[in-house]
């Protein structure tokens, strides 16, 4: 009997994603666990595996938004009759239907004048409510389109990504006759490189917009460094044979203990809620061609130093290969963005919502400091909190970095 493949839900709040490529054609045999295809959320592309061992009889959805749930193939036996799902029915006839529908794709063009039309009618809702992914609702919100007025192409009307991107590109619809214009000295000049928007960079864009709309403030402080670089010296003697323990795994350590110490910090704010969290799951701040993941260490509290480093390891190294999966990313309660390999001695991180609080790392500088009345020389780090006031009060914020400093400087405290 045929089994129909859906599309998963891949993390939680995750209601689309872009099927980017087929591993298989249809007639290939498949195995159940095999990668099937390659799909593309907000966070990361991945392989999917197949749910079935059979043949590839019917791929419904070759590419594209697709909305969870949806049928996209079906795997069956060779020679096994299939008929398409009613719900790829029904997203083609409007797909075709919107197709129909005069619009311009992209900006305004160059040397062209258009003559504009009404917009198009909504589509009327029964109960007053726009039937839209999140995706949608997000672009929508982040370049004022009234989601009212955009004609969703996916199933029963729902308005998808592509739907609203369209919209924004295109404003009120155009007719198809246009007056050539005298090319003006505003038209970019034919060297310019144009680099079109990854998902991930379209990801990071509107994500960094929303952290940008919180209320933050930040706290910064300078820590003596001395005894933490000697723990992690003695650490990389201990353990040779497994990843080399960093400074970063280090402070990773330490945060999950402070973290324990101050679970206000450990927090997410969810509009009307704040959940506080038992367990430290910290997020580590990853750059990776064309953009930035944050992979996530769970229980860090739990783990060993040299523990976290061989987590730490394996991810980063999924992570620039291209090979993390969806649950890598999901679940963080508290980020650690470290800047000082490259050099910087300070700055501040933007916020990671809905986490609650992101910790900005620099690096490691030899400076003239006072001990005990004489000038001596000592290895200092600046380390800056930035914090969501929402959730996060000052005083809060301040205890909790204190403690950070104080683990630091005295790191058996926190092992």
């Amino acid at each position: 009997m045929a089994t129909e493949i859906k599309l998963p839900r891949l993390g939680q709040g995750m209601e689309s994603g872009t099927i980017v490529k087929w591993l298989k054609s249809e007639g290939d045999k498949v195995e159940k666990g095999e990668p099937l295809y390659e799909l593309d959320t907000d966070k990361v592309t991945q392989e999917v595996e197949a749910d079935a061992s059979g043949v590839l009889l019917k791929i419904s959805v070759q590419d594209g938004e697709v909305e969870v749930g949806r049928t996209i193939a079906v795997i069956g036996e060779a020679g096994e009759k299939v008929e398409e799902p009613a719900e790829a029915k029904v997203a083609d006839d409007k797909q075709e239907e919107a197709a129909k529908r005069p619009v311009r794709v992209g900006g305004p063009v160059e040397g062209v004048r258009e003559n504009r039309e009404a917009p198009p009618t909504p589509i009327e809702r029964t109960d007053g409510r726009v039937k839209a992914s999140p995706l949608a609702r997000r672009i929508a919100r982040e370049r004022g389109i009234d989601l009212g007025t955009v004609a969703g192409t996916g199933p029963e009307g729902r308005v998808v990504a592509e739907d609203v991107e369209r919209a924004a590109a295109s404003g009120p619809p155009v007719a198809a006759t246009v007056t050539a214009l005298p090319t003006g000295p505003g038209t970019r000049p034919q060297d310019v490189e144009v680099q079109q928007l990854s998902s991930m960079r379209k990801t990071i864009a509107r994500r960094l917009t929303e952290a940008w709309q919180a209320p933050v403030f930040q706290l910064g402080v300078t820590v003596d460094m001395e005894r933490a670089q000697a723990v992690r010296a003695k650490l990389v003697e201990l353990h040779a044979d497994g990843a080399k323990p960093t400074l970063s795994d280090l402070l990773t350590k330490v945060c999950a203990a402070a973290l324990m110490r101050h679970r206000a910090v450990n927090a997410l704010y969810k509009g009307d809620e704040i959940e506080l969290y038992p367990t430290a799951n910290v997020g580590i701040a990853v750059a990776v061609p064309n953009g930035l993941v944050v992979p996530v260490i769970r229980s860090s509290e739990r783990l060993s130093v040299a523990e976290i480093a061989n987590a730490r390891a394996e991810l980063v190294e999924r992570a620039r290969s291209g090979k993390l999966q969806q649950g890598d990313l999901d679940g963080g309660t508290f980020t650690i963005s470290n800047l000082g390999m490259y050099g910087i001695e300070r700055f501040i991180a933007v916020l990671n919502p809905p986490q609650a609080a992101i910790l900005a790392v620099g690096s490691v500088e030899d400076r003239v400091v006072a001990v005990d009345g004489q000038a001596v020389v000592r290895p200092r780090m600046e380390i800056t909190l930035t914090c969501d006031h929402r959730a996060v009060d000052g005083a809060t914020g301040a205890e909790f970095l204190m403690t950070v400093k104080q683990f630091l400087e005295e790191p058996g405290l926190a092992l």
